[in-house]
């Protein structure tokens, strides 16, 4: 749907078309429901979308076998701004497609810093520090990394914190990682708890109060 096309309908919707709220920011700092897509695909218009997995799924009815199609999409601008969404469908496409609507209504906003204490350079580069994030059985632990470690995880994991702005962390897992969604899920958690703690601005300490 191009801009001009877009009729919100709700009231966060209209105040974003009309330029009343102008952050992503705001919205989540407030706890304001996001029930249109469009208004993520206006306030972030280079959101990237990432496919995690795509996975078949039967199920016994009635009138016999149906089969369906899950996908798990995670979607997120890079710098900080990032949502995971799941989805099924009959087809692969309209599955995708329904998972990043959903992933683009459950954005968060990622914390980041350099909490790393073999670096000092004060960037948001890495974690803020360490977070352990969990579903089903599977653990996923955040370790701030000092600048140009890269993403020290697996390929699913390191997709999640590149696409959430994440530089550089060192991570560990625990319980069976080879279920992507599992692992997708847990990452996302360890993430989400980031994204709800409130880290104090670093403040210069006056002379006379260190001594």
């Amino acid at each position: 749907m191009n801009e001009e096309e877009w009729e919100p309908k709700t009231k966060l919707g209209r105040l974003v078309k009309e330029g009343k709220i102008t952050s992503l920011s705001e919205i989540l700092a407030k706890g304001m429901p996001i029930m249109e897509t469009a208004i993520i695909d206006h306030l972030l218009p280079e959101l990237e979308e990432e496919v995690i997995d795509i996975n078949l799924v039967q199920r016994m009815h009635k009138s016999g076998r149906r089969i369906r199609f899950r996908a798990t999409v995670i979607v997120g601008n890079g710098t900080g701004f990032v949502g995971l969404g799941k989805a099924k469908a009959k087809e692969v496409g309209p599955a995708i497609r329904k998972a990043i609507s959903n992933a683009k209504m459950n954005m968060i906003e990622v914390k980041q810093g350099c909490g790393s204490w073999e670096c000092i350079c004060g960037a948001s580069h890495s974690v803020p520090y360490k977070v352990t994030g969990a579903s089903g059985s599977v653990r996923v632990t955040l370790m701030p990394a000092p600048k140009g470690i890269g993403l020290v995880a697996s390929d699913v994991i390191k997709k999640i914190l590149r696409i959430a702005g994440i530089k550089d962390a060192w991570v560990s897992t625990a319980g069976n990682t080879r279920t992507k969604v599992n692992t997708s899920n847990a990452t996302f958690d360890a993430l989400r708890q980031i994204s709800l703690v409130k880290i104090p601005a670093k403040r210069d300490v006056p002379v006379e109060a260190a001594e």
